[in-house]
């Protein structure tokens, strides 16, 4: 992601972070590092600047709070993923429960973005030790490490 901070301190964020209502209604955005993302995050969290100019919000003097609640969403989804995957679980079913946890509709589209995503999430928490993968009667099912 780039930003870009103009001489008179204004600050361009780019795609970086969503508004409240962007968030409320889409849920889980496409990216495909979360561990990046987050670190991106807390930085944009302790960002001086006169003014933030989001893509995906209103433009704001104080940009904190909005770095939280994304921040938030972030670790939620997490969380949500990780319960989805208490009992081994594929690919397709996490990906169906997080669209009827978060009351997404499915499209090939929405398949396409929020399945990277979510593919996303499962390697950060693999990563992090908190999901592993395994074969289970030939299919690649993750679990709670």
């Amino acid at each position: 992601m780039v930003g870009f901070r103009a001489p008179d301190n204004v600050v361009f964020l780019a795609d970086c972070l969503s508004g409240r209502q962007t968030l409320e209604k889409y849920q889980i955005g496409f990216l495909t590092d979360v561990e990046a993302y987050l670190k991106t995050l807390e930085q944009v969290r302790n960002m001086q600047g006169d003014w933030f100019i989001p893509s995906h919000a209103e433009a704001a003097r104080e940009i904190a709070p909005l770095a939280e609640l994304n921040i938030q969403k972030v670790l939620e989804i997490g969380k949500a993923i990780i319960r989805i995957c208490s009992r081994p679980t594929a690919f397709d079913k996490i990906l169906k429960e997080v669209f009827d946890l978060y009351g997404l509709v499915m499209t090939f589209e929405q398949h396409a973005l929020i399945g990277s995503a979510v593919r996303s999430y499962l390697t950060w928490l693999t990563d992090a030790g908190k999901l592993q993968l395994e074969i289970i009667d030939n299919v690649q099912v993750w679990c709670i490490r």
